[in-house]
């Protein structure tokens, strides 16, 4: 599995199936400055809070903004509620179980929590006002996940944002590794301590 983010809290998701290239897009949404493509030809859009200012989708993709249970080329997506009519999602791709938290602004109840069960790669809020580090930082030690990704970070297209410094202060990790783009496998996983991963934003 490839993944990569484009900013905000906009992740891409690419994967094989049967030869197809398979791609899942979270939250594509037009920013309003910063660069970020012009448009997308995703398998599946997914998108946390509605569909408006949408980024550009061309083909027919599956799109998902609402509550269930999802499936499309082998990846099995979980969508549940989070909170101010934002949702979460969990994919799974490859073995790999990936959570989404989309725009939170609340700790996650007990509930959602159990819905999400085991975590291998959290992409964490890390940059956004609404979601405190000390949020951020009780949310990870409650999922443990094995890998920590941060995103929603001070980028061009986000330029408000929290820088990414104080949430790696807060939350206390070395990054492991730091590129626009990781290929992950589940036998390369850590299977002992949670690691800490920085994308750098890409286009």
């Amino acid at each position: 599995m490839h993944l990569s983010w484009l900013g905000n809290t906009c992740v891409k998701l690419q994967t094989k199936h049967l030869d197809e290239d398979v791609l899942i897009l979270i939250d594509a949404y037009k920013p309003l400055k910063g660069e970020f493509p012009r448009s997308f030809t995703p398998t599946a859009a997914l998108f946390s809070i509605g569909m408006d200012n949408a980024a550009t989708l061309s083909g027919t993709p599956l799109l998902i903004d609402t509550l269930g249970e999802f499936e499309t080329k082998n990846v099995m997506i979980l969508a549940i509620p989070g909170n101010d009519q934002n949702l979460i999602f969990k994919i799974m791709i490859e073995g790999i179980s990936v959570v989404h938290l989309g725009h939170i602004t609340k700790k996650l109840t007990a509930e959602a929590v159990e819905k999400l069960g085991h975590v291998d790669i959290l992409l964490a809020p890390a940059g956004q006002p609404e979601f405190t580090f000390e949020d951020s930082a009780a949310l990870i030690t409650e999922l443990e996940p094995r890998v920590v990704i941060p995103i929603s970070y001070q980028c061009d297209t986000d330029p408000k944002a929290e820088p990414l410094s104080k949430f790696l202060k807060e939350v206390g990790l070395k990054p492991a590794a730091t590129d626009k783009k990781f290929i992950l496998k589940k036998k390369d996983l850590p299977q002992e301590d949670t690691a800490l991963y920085v994308l750098e934003k890409s286009v």
